[in-house]
C-alpha cells in the first residue's frame, strides 16, 4: 500500500472499484445487495464462503460472476515456476479423492524421479461446487488448505497462491449428502444464502437468461493488484476495544447457552472482527460500529453452532443472544 497517499483517498477509490465489481455482477445475476457486500467483504477479507442452498439459484453462476469479474495476472507463477490458475472448479461427487482435489506424487520414468502433479485446488479462486457430496475423508484435505493456505504431501509443504478465495456451493435436500465436520465449518468465513427470488426477479431472470447470449459482453473490472491492495487496507480499518469487548461477549456467550451444544470457538471472533473491517470498506467506512457486528452476526456464526434439536434454528437462537447481549455490558 502506498503510505504516501492518505488512507482516505485510498478508501474512496477502493469503494468507488467495488461499487463498479458489485454493478458488473448484478448485470448477470440477481441478488441481494447486502449479500453481495457480504461476499465481497469475504473475498477482500481472505475469508471462505458457503453458499447454502437449493437446487437451481444460482449459486455457481454467481461464484462465475465474481471469479469473472477479476482481470487475473496470467504471468504469475509459484515458487517453483509454474503458472497459476486464475480459476478453477471442483465438481464434487461422492467418490472423489483427497488427491483429486490437493494433487499426487507422479513417477516420471525419463527422470527416474517423482513430480508432484497439481491438483485443481492450485488456483486463486477455487469454486468447489456441491460440497456436502463429499465423503467425510476427502472433506479433511481442506483443513489445512483453509487455514494455512498450503498443502502437504508426503511432507513436503506447497504454498498456495494469493489471493487464495474458496467459495463452496451446499445443497440443502438431496440424496447422498455428507454433513461438513465442524472444524471445516468453522474454517468458513460466512454462510450465505441467496434464497428465492421476488416474483418479479424471477422474471427478470427468465428473461434475461432464457437465451444463449445473456453472458455475452461479461468482463473483468477490476485488477488482481487491486484485490490486493483492499486486502491490505482493511487493517487500515479502525475497530475500537469496545467493539471487539462486545464481539468476545457474543461469542463467549453462545458456550454453554440453552439448547446449545458446541459454541463457537475464538476463531469465530477473529472471524467477525475481520469479515466488519473488510465490510466497512466495502461500504467506504474507516471504522466498525456496533451495528455492523450485529448485522454480521447470523452469516458469520450461524453455521459454527451445535444445536441440541436439529429444527431449531441458529438464526433464531443468535437473535436472542443479540438482545441479551449488550454492548459495554
Amino acid at each position: 500500500m502506498d503510505n504516501s497517499i492518505p488512507t482516505s483517498e485510498l478508501l474512496s477509490a477502493a469503494r468507488h472499484a467495488i461499487l463498479r465489481l458489485m454493478a458488473n455482477i448484478k448485470s448477470v445475476i440477481t441478488i441481494d445487495a447486502s449479500k453481495l457486500e457480504y461476499l465481497i467483504a469475504s473475498k477482500i477479507a481472505g475469508g471462505h464462503v458457503i453458499l447454502a442452498d437449493s437446487h437451481g439459484v444460482g449459486k455457481t453462476s454467481l461464484a462465475r460472476a465474481l471469479a469473472g469479474s477479476i482481470q487475473w495476472n496470467k504471468a504469475s507463477k509459484s515458487k517453483e515456476g509454474i503458472p497459476i490458475e486464475s480459476f478453477s472448479r471442483i465438481q464434487c461427487t461422492v467418490d472423489l479423492l483427497p488427491q483429486d482435489i490437493l494433487g499426487f506424487n507422479r513417477f516420471d520414468m525419463k527422470a527416474n524421479t517423482y513430480t508432484f502433479n497439481r491438483g485443481p485446488i492450485f488456483a486463486h479462486f477455487v469454486l468447489t461446487d456441491e460440497i456436502n457430496l463429499l465423503t467425510p475423508k476427502t472433506q479433511g484435505s481442506f483443513f489445512q488448505v483453509m487455514e494455512e493456505q498450503s498443502v502437504s504431501i508426503e511432507g513436503i509443504t506447497y504454498e498456495l497462491p494469493d489471493p487464495f478465495f474458496i467459495i463452496a456451493t451446499m445443497n440443502l435436500k438431496g440424496a447422498h449428502l455428507f454433513p461438513l465436520p465442524a472444524p471445516q465449518l468453522d474454517r468458513f468465513m460466512l454462510q450465505l444464502s441467496m434464497g428465492y427470488p421476488s416474483s418479479k426477479d424471477e422474471a427478470d431472470i427468465v428473461e434475461r437468461h432464457g437465451k444463449e447470449d445473456s453472458w455475452k459482453g461479461f468482463s473483468p473490472v477490476v485488477e488482481e493488484q487491486e484485490l490486493l491492495a483492499w486486502q491490505k487496507l482493511v487493517d487500515e480499518v479502525s475497530i475500537k476495544r469496545e467493539v471487539i469487548d462486545y464481539i468476545v461477549a457474543l461469542v463467549r456467550k453462545t458456550r454453554g447457552y440453552p439448547g446449545i451444544v458446541t459454541g463457537c470457538s475464538p476463531r469465530s471472533g477473529i472471524k467477525l472482527s475481520r469479515a466488519a473491517r473488510a465490510l466497512a470498506l466495502v461500504r467506504g467506512l474507516d471504522y466498525v460500529t456496533i451495528d455492523l457486528i450485529k448485522e454480521l452476526v447470523p452469516a458469520v456464526l450461524a453455521h459454527r453452532l451445535e444445536l441440541e434439536d436439529p429444527a431449531m434454528s441458529s438464526h433464531d437462537v443468535l437473535a436472542q443472544i443479540l438482545k441479551e447481549t449488550h454492548a459495554g455490558g
